[in-house]
């Protein structure tokens, strides 16, 4: 039997880049363009054989690029994946054994069979013995909670109901690395947290190596043992959550809760002596409204500052909040963007 790999996951130089066709106006005239854009460049990341890690990044970052990488989907212009010790150039069909994979995105189950007959369909892609198959399949079922609905169509699952079952499908072949992408995004909370408690039995209790991405970051919080955070191709940042919340968080921050806003306020804020730096979004509730978020240097000489200045500024602060750091704060110090973005 052949040792276990230190590392699930190795990436060395990993680059990506793209040829983008576009239009360039030259004296009044327009003609054709080919432009170069490196979606990945000259990665270096390890993720440790067992490891829960997040790999987080703001749209058009490179995250979702490395991601296909890992997968075998997309071939890399440089650089090596490795994957269980596996050589994703040399035997792509060995890496896609060593993974089970859940993209955003992608229809992964086929909504005119019913669960159980997805797993069956899914296990003998892989090949897997079929008594094998069979007491794997009763086994996850049963974990997520499918059993008495395995025969139904999967046309007629709730939306949780059906997340549940595509993060089975990846797991039907026993893979020892799983790459789950936005595995809770549009589900209700309780269907949410069914998922995450089933990420943290997948880690805790059967070792699983688990390369999770997420756009909550409280949920990268809770679950990752360890964070990168990718930006403009490059890993910016690697560490434990709470190794870069110390890092970054020196600083107190301030939340203010705006009803309505004017084109004045950020800049005005910004320019407070002591605020270190500002951004400002819609709250995305029913509430409606914005949320200014400020890092200030100085709490006693800057915060009444801050707040007469949204006052001056034309908008009226409904409620405001200190608070510690928290990874959010730290990936908008970094990238000057939220995760949506």
């Amino acid at each position: 039997m052949s040792a276990l790999p230190t590392h699930a996951v190795e990436l060395e130089g990993l680059t990506k880049r793209f040829t983008a066709r576009g239009m360039d106006e030259n004296g009044g005239r327009r003609r054709a363009v080919r432009r170069e854009i490196t979606a990945v460049d000259h990665v270096d990341l390890q993720i440790r054989r067992g490891e829960l890690f997040g790999l987080l990044g703001p749209n058009g970052a490179g995250k979702t690029t490395t991601i296909r990488m890992i997968c075998t989907l997309l071939e890399p212009t440089s650089g090596r994946v490795r994957v269980w010790s596996h050589d994703a150039s040399k035997a792509p069909a060995s890496v896609r054994r060593s993974l089970g994979v859940l993209l955003m995105g992608e229809r992964s189950v086929y909504w005119k069979l019913s669960a159980r007959e997805n797993l069956e369909y899914f296990a003998a892609l892989y090949q897997v013995p079929t008594a094998t198959a069979k007491a794997r399949i009763s086994e996850l079922l049963d974990r997520v909670g499918l059993t008495a609905r395995a025969d139904d169509l999967v046309e007629r699952y709730s939306t949780g109901m059906r997340q549940r079952l595509a993060l089975i499908k990846a797991m039907v072949h026993d893979p020892p690395v799983l790459l789950f992408d936005e595995p809770t995004t549009g589900l209700d909370p309780q269907a949410a947290r069914n998922i995450r408690d089933l990420i943290r039995h997948l880690h805790s209790s059967e070792g699983k190596t688990i390369i999770l991405t997420t756009h909550y970051m409280e949920e990268a919080d809770q679950l990752c043992e360890r964070i990168g955070i990718i930006d403009n191709g490059k890993i910016i940042a690697l560490d434990a959550p709470q190794a870069l919340k110390r890092l970054h968080g020196e600083l107190p921050v301030l939340r203010l809760d705006l009803e309505d806003i004017t084109d004045g306020v950020e800049p005005a804020l910004r320019a407070i002596p002591g605020v270190t730096r500002v951004i400002v979004q819609p709250k995305g509730t029913n509430g409606g409204g914005y949320e200014a978020i400020v890092h200030l240097s100085d709490l006693r000489e800057t915060l009444p500052k801050a707040v007469e200045t949204v006052s001056r500024a034309g908008a009226r602060v409904r409620h405001l909040q200190l608070v510690e750091t928290t990874l959010e704060d730290v990936f908008i110090a970094l990238t000057g963007r939220t995760l949506r973005d």
